[in-house]
């Protein structure tokens, strides 16, 4: 894919080791009430939309997977068109239509050239696609089947097991609990009222952020984003979600027939604009998201080989993630693997990362950020995640001055405050020890 000439210059800048500004975004918001973020990338002659709801899992209610069927559905048929028809006018202009749902959103993307009649085609397609799904009878068993498939593989997988039981056993009762997959229970039982519903609801104007990036000028992106709403109801934006509940000290263990264990340990992390948000972020790289040289790395595989493989990660949600450490082991490893995992964690809260390691750990994230920015594709989910988390325009021109910013005692008292080094969730799925 060619790179256009602005990350070509945030590359040279960054190597340079100078301070640089990121695309400069425009912002604005649609007769619908839809926040727009768009970026100016005139080297290709493409256009990249993204439109997000808030309307993932955490939105699902009473039946697990609503979110996800609803948005499987919306390219299954809109308008005029049924799934075949539909597939086959994008296919004909080499217009590319995705979707796609988790616990805090979903969206729709459509990547099409900037030649007119393409472009036309395009934004017709993606609003019926938005705000006139057909719900076909046919469609409908299509996608419910092809979810049910996924959700047999799914429980036929010890690692998607094991993340399954964690988000049951940390969230309770809670939105996030339950996998956006839904269950087998829950996917018998929705139908085409509870998808129409969910639609009505959640796909409105005011629920959706829109982000473009791509060879056409303000008032271009100013027209795509009010095509592409156009049929939206204004409505109203999502309820607030409650807060994450506390997470006691709890360890299941289940037995799987399988060769390895996979060991989940974790609790309450962070939330998008937590104030300890960068701390966290660059401590974890030391720790364990900075793969096989992380903390972690080291001290459960190079130095003991209990793991295949082993990390960290927060995962900042509307409200607070999880702090997750992952590892596959043997089965007749899993405990010790596990024991490991902790006793690394309490060292890293009670002493920190030293200097060389944050120093490193600092420089090989941002080192890394050019290549997250190296498409339009990739900007404009960066856009579509700033918009939907309510995150500052500028954003991305601070992004790095913030990481060079982190400091050893910032990560130390971060991570003292925030992480339970002796408590916390775990769980171990594989088959007996």
């Amino acid at each position: 894919m060619a790179v256009n000439r602005l990350v070509l210059l945030v590359l040279v800048l960054v190597f340079a080791g100078h301070a640089w500004a990121g695309p400069k975004i425009e912002s604005w918001q649609t007769s619908r009430g839809s926040k727009v973020l768009y970026v100016k990338a005139p080297d290709l002659p493409m256009v990249d939309v993204r439109i997000v709801f808030d309307a993932g899992s955490a939105r699902d209610g009473e039946l697990p997977g609503l979110a996800k069927f609803t948005n499987a559905m919306l390219s299954e048929g809109a308008g005029a068109w049924d799934a075949d028809a539909m597939a086959l006018r994008l296919e004909e202009r080499a217009i590319q239509l995705g979707s796609g749902s988790l616990r805090d959103m979903a969206w729709v993307s459509i990547r099409s050239l900037v030649e007119p009649e393409v472009l036309e085609v395009a934004l017709e397609s993606a609003a019926a696609v938005l705000a006139e799904p057909r719900f076909d009878a046919d469609a409908v068993a299509r996608v419910r089947q092809q979810m049910q498939i996924g959700l047999r593989r799914a429980l036929q997988s010890p690692a998607r097991v094991a993340k399954r039981r964690f988000f049951e056993t940390l969230y309770g009762d809670h939105p996030y609990a339950h996998d956006p997959g839904g269950t087998e229970t829950s996917l018998a039982e929705i139908d085409v009222k509870d998808l129409r519903a969910f639609h009505q609801r959640y796909y409105a104007g005011a629920n959706a952020v829109i982000a473009i990036v791509g060879a056409v000028d303000r008032s271009e992106a100013e027209t795509i984003a009010e095509r592409v709403t156009a049929g939206l109801a204004a409505g109203s934006h999502a309820e607030p979600l409650p807060p994450s509940p506390v997470a006691g000290s709890a360890e299941l263990r289940e037995t799987f027939p399988s060769s390895q264990s996979h060991v989940f340990v974790g609790q309450n992390g962070m939330a998008r604009h937590d104030p300890d948000y960068f701390a966290l972020y660059v401590g974890n790289h030391v720790l364990g998201g900075g793969g096989l040289v992380s903390t972690l790395g080291d001290e459960v595989r190079n130095k003991r080989g209990l793991s295949y493989s082993v990390y960290s990660y927060f995962s900042p949600m509307r409200v607070e993630g999880p702090f997750l450490m992952v590892a596959q082991t043997k089965n007749t490893q899993a405990d010790e693997a596990l024991k490991v995992m902790r006793e690394t964690l309490a060292r890293f809260v009670a002493e920190g990362p030293s200097e060389v390691e944050l120093e490193e750990a600092k420089q090989n994230l941002i080192g890394g950020f050019p290549l997250r920015i190296s498409s339009n594709a990739k900007i404009v989910e960066y856009l579509a995640m700033m918009g939907f988390y309510d995150y500052p325009l500028d954003w991305l021109d601070t992004l790095t001055t913030k990481l060079a910013s982190v400091d050893v005692q910032q990560v130390r008292d971060a991570f003292a405050r925030r992480i339970d080094a002796g408590g916390g969730i775990a769980v171990v799925v594989g088959g007996s020890s």
